[in-house]
């Protein structure tokens, strides 16, 4: 299992891809055929960042999260919770 953090437009501190990383272990609980997580993190306009989610499973698309906040790891937060929402309910599906 691979996590990357990519940054665009904006250089990766050490402590900000310990944090991305450390919140993107947590979509793991929920779907043990997680392959990858891509956390895409942009340095937009107006001094808003945004943040991506792509997490690769196996027999199905990527899940893709978007969010946009003022606070860079506020923007990772509900990224993450929208991800979880999204791994959370395909497992559910499976189960039903």
């Amino acid at each position: 299992m691979r996590i990357d953090v990519v940054g665009k437009h904006m250089d990766i501190t050490d402590p900000i891809r310990k944090y991305a990383e450390t919140k993107a272990e947590r979509l793991l609980k929920y779907f043990n055929g997680t392959q990858q997580i891509r956390v895409i993190l942009e340095a937009g306009k107006k001094s808003d960042f945004m943040c991506e989610i792509a997490v690769d499973v196996v027999k199905h698309k990527d899940f893709i999260a978007h969010a946009t906040a003022k606070d860079l790891y506020a923007a990772i937060d509900e990224c993450v919770d929208k991800a979880q929402r999204q791994v959370h309910d395909f497992k559910e599906r499976l189960k039903g």
